[in-house]
């Protein structure tokens, strides 16, 4: 049975492999940003996952079709939407030399908060809701956090569920199949989320990002990868795209998030590589423990020189706050969004 356990993840990599490298035959059609705002008209570059194949004969249809038109490449608001519409659908589709290909779209109004505040497995500390839970997330949502962090496992049967440890009650995680782990109770009375379950309930609003963090199998490397498969169709699926950005340990998840999706937002949160090196591999950013930023202070000026997100876990120190707020970060993850929300509106 253990042999099993550790093998299904790795065949299950194979295979989604094998699919994703025919997807990648017909492309796949993704955008350079899934948010609209009436102080712009254009959204984003359309292109394919994989960029050796050209554009061709896009067409736009659906719901919210007649507010857009293409524009070399681009997709532009052709038409301003109605004042309390949150978000457009729409489907885009094109030729390609491996024929025919198309996928729906949800752009979200950009109403998206940035006062840098990102509430560490959600608000739950001060709000009696258990840690990446969607209890918290929806605490964090409604005191107005900027992100709402959240940790991704998969079960042996390939279903993302959220939770920070791979076990849960001595539950493996990884080796236990989706109605075992759908029967497990959060310490609020909650079922343990699935990461559908847990997307649904985020994108029912225009204001908080949803951070979701792959975390390294313990099963190992093909099954951390199968895991970045699973989410990135589960987002895709949902059309959720404009709610989330990605982060992990695994240098290698973000690298295959990267190639997956050639404008993904990943930042890499092992703390081993410089600002130059990340640039260079077009990281949206760095998500550094505290410790790491302030033994190398001047990786903040270094990735603000090369254009990258500068986020900072776990900051619970008020001092520790007030200093990256001089220094101008973009983002930092807290356990006390109460406080460090606090600290904001006095600036």
């Amino acid at each position: 049975m253990r042999m099993v356990n550790k093998i299904l993840p790795v065949m299950v990599f194979l295979l989604m492999m094998a699919v994703g490298s025919l997807l990648a035959q017909v492309a796949q059609i993704t955008l350079s940003n899934y948010t609209f705002s009436p102080k712009r008209t254009s959204v984003g570059v359309i292109a394919f996952t994989d960029p050796n194949i050209a554009l061709q004969k896009i067409v736009l249809s659906g719901v919210d079709a007649r507010l857009f038109k293409v524009k070399q490449g681009k997709l532009i608001l052709n038409q301003q939407p109605a004042a309390d519409k949150k978000w457009l659908d729409l489907r885009i589709s094109a030729e390609t030399k491996n024929g025919p290909v198309s996928a729906d779209f949800r752009l979200v109004k950009d109403e998206f908060l940035t006062n840098k505040v990102i509430a560490h497995r959600g608000a739950w500390k001060h709000t009696g809701a258990t840690e990446n839970s969607i209890a918290a997330l929806k605490h964090a949502i409604a005191m107005g956090c900027q992100g709402s962090e959240f940790d991704v496992h998969m079960s042996a049967d390939s279903v993302p569920f959220i939770n920070h440890d791979p076990h849960l009650g001595g539950v493996s995680i990884a080796k236990s199949a989706s109605k075992t782990l759908s029967e497990l109770k959060l310490s609020n009375g909650e079922s343990l989320p699935t990461l559908r379950a847990y997307l649904e309930n985020g994108m029912n609003q225009n204001q908080t990002k949803l951070i979701l963090e792959i975390k390294p199998s313990e099963l190992g490397k093909a099954s951390s990868l199968a895991l970045s498969h699973k989410v990135m169709d589960i987002v895709r699926e949902l059309k959720a795209q404009a709610w989330v950005e990605y982060i992990s340990f695994d240098y290698d998840v973000c690298k295959e998030l990267q190639r997956l999706d050639p404008y993904v937002k990943v930042a890499y949160l092992n703390g081993d590589k410089t600002p130059a090196e990340l640039a260079a591999e077009n990281f949206y950013g760095f998500d550094y423990n505290l410790k790491v930023v302030q033994k190398n202070k001047e990786w903040i000026k270094q990735a603000q020189e090369q254009k990258l997100t500068v986020n900072v876990w776990t900051v619970n120190d008020p001092d520790a706050m007030d200093w990256l707020l001089e220094q101008q970060v973009d983002f930092i993850t807290t356990n006390e969004p109460e406080l460090l929300l606090k600290k904001i509106s006095k600036l």
